[in-house]
């Protein structure tokens, strides 16, 4: 089966949706990934719940540059999550035919982190979507291990897990942990590289995930055990911001690096099982 890939919003950082999506075309993409939230506060998003004209466009692009919306950013939940105000984004991301919702874990209360979780869970579902918790070092949802916690407390059926190969290494989680992943809760996975040398502090965690993240081949993770971990079919969003590597650049021309690099690491493994 061939594997399906996504341009993650992050790798081309500031385009706009519909830039983001004419690079993805360009570039050979499947999928491109969109962010309607923003990650931190007065940080970048595209509200497209707000301009319905603009998400009826939008979707006439797609339909013409043969892109799909795979995976939609991001909800982000705290101490005082609520679900209400996440309709209008629940609704536009299934009217622009995504399939799963990002999540990051930012309360340090793990039953209240769980608690919000199936709410948004039960949610997202009346919309056909997947809810996938993306553990971060940076967050209080620091490693897979605490993931899996939410998840088995959690028991919805469309919860799901991210495996990001930065924050794999990051939260040093073992190619035996990933493949421990029951299946169902694995709906893509992302990749990157990055130096082996981890940076110590959120600040420096953050820049590295959001600003500096190397091609596939360039930098010390062990891409091939993470990725021999995983299902071989398994989706696989490109996410590769750099801001010195990507200078100069279109968004078509540096999603193209970063899928053609990704490609070949990810072709390599794919060798190395049917050896």
């Amino acid at each position: 089966m061939t594997r399906k890939l996504a341009l993650s919003f992050l790798t081309c950082l500031g385009a706009a949706p519909e830039e983001a999506v004419r690079a993805a075309a360009a570039a050979g993409y499947d999928h491109v990934g969109l962010r309607m939230l923003p990650a931190a506060p007065n940080g970048l998003a595209f509200p497209l719940m707000d301009d319905p004209g603009r998400v009826r466009d939008l979707a006439a692009l797609m339909k013409d540059e043969g892109i799909s919306v795979f995976d939609m950013e991001i909800v982000r939940i705290g101490p005082t999550f609520e679900v209400e105000p996440l309709r209008p984004f629940l609704d536009c991301t299934a009217r622009l035919g995504a399939k799963t919702i990002l999540v990051a874990g930012d309360d340090p209360d793990e039953a209240r982190l769980t608690a919000s979780y199936v709410a948004f869970c039960e949610a997202a579902a009346r919309f056909g979507l997947t809810a996938d918790l993306e553990f971060m070092p940076q967050s209080d949802l620091r490693d897979l291990a605490a993931a899996l916690r939410v998840l088995r407390a959690a028991g919805q059926p469309n919860q799901g897990v991210i495996v990001d190969a930065l924050h794999v290494s990051r939260a040093g989680v073992s190619p035996a942990e990933i493949a421990a992943i029951p299946p169902q809760w694995l709906h893509y996975a992302q990749i990157c590289d990055a130096p082996a040398a981890v940076p110590t502090g959120r600040d420096a965690l953050n820049f590295t995930a959001r600003h500096d993240r190397l091609l596939p081949g360039e930098g010390g993770i062990d891409l091939a055990a993470i990725f021999a971990a995983l299902p071989s079919d398994l989706p696989v969003a490109v996410e590769i911001p750099n801001d010195r590597q990507s200078a100069g650049h279109s968004p078509a021309q540096w999603a193209k690096r970063a899928r053609d690099a990704s490609l070949a690491v990810l072709s390599e493994k794919r060798a190395e099982r049917v050896a």
